[in-house]
């Protein structure tokens, strides 16, 4: 990896030092929780004692809080660089507080996954983490936006880019079983843009602790820009094949202070001969 100064990426590293901690994940930093509104005591998008704003702990919220940026036609600009603050879902959806109707064989792959300790959790093994879940897999992303597309760089998540087409198009047909899928976006008004996403493998896990789904599954992501500094993605699962119905949980990303730094989870694996189970 290129010697980079990254001092302005502190949230970045606090996270890392984090994942020290945990028993499992690869190669994996922290961030924040929350079902769909967060308790008192965590503030927007922290979990007790996680990274999230106003957490136990948590680092003081100073991501700027003047007007969101806006495209020539007046739609919000989602442009720049930012950091999940999603942790806690990322590890543990269920645990973080948010409802997930598993149908029985779901529930029960999804026991055996938690029971082994992770031990296959597919991004253990430095492959793309999915949609929704590169929400909240702890390394920032950069967006870049215009009229057509938006284009999401992830620092990690195997350092994967995502396309999102704004330019009315359908899904493609050929997009079947990749992993992220194929995005479409539409706006609901000027603040808000939903994001269609189909198509993806059923490999994937939708947390550390093993939710699984289908080949099917659609998920919806409803961007907002609160602020300049803030944003909120409602994330929609749909898939009749694992679940009874339709869950959602969201996430509060905030402006990253700084750059995406080279990250190749593929070299020097050394979390591999840890991911053991039981």
């Amino acid at each position: 990896m290129n010697k980079i100064k990254i001092s302005s990426i502190m949230a970045t590293l606090a996270a890392s030092a984090l994942w020290a901690l945990l028993p499992v994940i690869a190669q994996q930093p922290a961030a924040q929780s929350d079902g769909k509104a967060p308790a008192p005591e965590q503030g927007k998008g922290g979990g007790k004692g996680g990274f999230g704003r106003g957490g136990r702990g948590a680092p003081k919220d100073t991501a700027p809080k003047g007007p969101a940026p806006r495209m020539p036609d007046g739609k919000v600009d989602f442009s720049g660089n930012w950091t999940p603050n999603a942790i806690q879902q990322n590890v543990d959806m269920v645990g973080s507080g948010v409802e997930v109707p598993m149908l029985p064989w779901a529930e029960k792959l999804y026991h055996q996954r938690k029971d082994a300790l992770s031990k296959d959790d597919p991004e253990g093994y430095c492959l793309p983490p999915g949609v929704p879940r590169m929400s909240t897999t702890p390394y920032p992303w950069t967006m870049m936006q215009n009229d057509k597309q938006i284009i999401i760089v992830y620092e990690g998540g195997a350092h994967i880019w995502r396309k999102i087409f704004l330019d009315g198009r359908k899904h493609d047909p050929n997009a079947v079983e990749t992993w992220l899928g194929d995005s479409i976006g539409h706006w609901v008004d000027n603040d808000t843009l939903d994001v269609e996403t189909v198509g993806q493998t059923d490999k994937t896990w939708l947390d550390e602790s093993g939710i699984p789904h289908t080949k099917d599954m659609v998920v919806t992501e409803r961007f907002k820009r609160i602020d300049e500094g803030h944003m909120e993605i409602v994330h929609t699962i749909h898939d009749p094949g694992a679940f009874s119905k339709d869950w959602t949980f969201t996430t509060h990303p905030t402006q990253l202070k700084g750059e995406l730094i080279e990250y190749i989870c593929q070299e020097n694996n050394r979390d591999v001969q840890h991911l053991v189970g039981k």
